[in-house]
């Protein structure tokens, strides 16, 4: 059974008793990024308010994301198909569809839900119930109208791997995880695009070798929101990126680029002082000498 306010039970309720009362309803879809961006789009031709999200109709289209129920615990993996156009920007000046591919969308969450209205659909919402809450999972293709994707319920969190531990010389925490503890905030450093910056290279005097293996992420211009890994830095003179972006930044094109760490010990103890909470075994032996 799924949870839904009083108001909205009644008005079920009232209309089953009626079968010729036309239900008045929209789905919701709500792309919650890591980031903390929270996008909201409706698959109705009109935008509306609900819950404190306002959700835009003439925009995104998502297809997918059916409900379904099932006895005992299963990870529910769907595809589904997202169509948007040029001008559908999650923040000013990066597609939608650009933003998905360059990885702005990685671990976010996807929700949706279904909106029943009292008197015109966008207009006083009477309750939602959710069909769908789960989170990205492969993206499939990303064309220049539309992508594939896959989801995967909230279980998914349950299917690890076991055994838990992996005994290996290098770190098993990914930096700035709840076991690694260190705040991702405290080691990012704002810096504008300088000129002469390419997709895969971006000139910046703040450059320093502690950014390398780190990741950064844009915040204007046409790559705002978009994350990318650096893979080398010369100091005081550039950044060098893993993969290139999509698009070329424009001169003073902001960003925050963070620390990265290569998972040793060593790196652990004189950048980050963080050596209590190393979680590598350096001294395991190699196989052949485990006899």
């Amino acid at each position: 059974m799924k949870p839904a306010s009083t108001a909205l039970i009644t008005y079920l309720n009232d209309a089953r008793a009626d079968p010729d009362v036309p239900l008045l309803m929209t789905d919701t879809f709500t792309f919650t990024l890591a980031s903390g961006l929270v996008l909201c789009y409706t698959n109705a031709d009109v935008t509306f308010t609900y819950s404190g999200n306002t959700y835009l109709g003439n925009s995104i289209l998502v297809d997918g994301l059916k409900y379904k129920a099932a006895i005992g615990l299963e990870v529910d993996q769907q595809q589904i198909t997202i169509a948007a156009r040029a001008t559908d920007t999650i923040t000013a000046g990066a597609p939608f569809l650009q933003a998905l591919r360059d990885g702005a969308f990685d671990f976010c969450q996807i929700l949706r839900q279904r909106v029943f209205f009292s008197d015109k659909i966008g207009g006083t919402a009477i309750g939602a119930v959710t069909l769908f809450k789960g989170r990205l999972g492969v993206i499939d293709e990303v064309g220049r109208t539309s992508a594939k994707l896959n989801t995967n319920s909230d279980l998914v969190l349950l299917d690890i791997d076991m055994p838990r531990n992996v005994y290996q010389p290098t770190c098993l925490h990914t930096l700035y995880d709840s076991g690694c503890t260190l705040i991702k905030n405290a080691f990012g450093t704002s810096g504008t695009a300088g000129a002469g910056s390419t997709a895969s290279t971006i000139n910046w005097s703040g450059a320093s070798l502690n950014f390398q293996q780190g990741s950064i992420t844009f915040t204007a211009g046409v790559n705002a929101g978009v994350t990318a890994t650096v893979g080398s830095a010369v100091a005081g003179t550039s950044l060098t990126l893993l993969y290139p972006l999509e698009s070329v930044p424009a001169v003073g094109d902001g960003f925050t680029v963070y620390f990265g760490c290569d998972h040793t010990p060593g790196t652990c103890q004189s950048k980050f002082n963080n050596l209590a909470n190393f979680r590598g075994f350096p001294y395991v032996p190699p196989p052949q000498m485990a006899i």
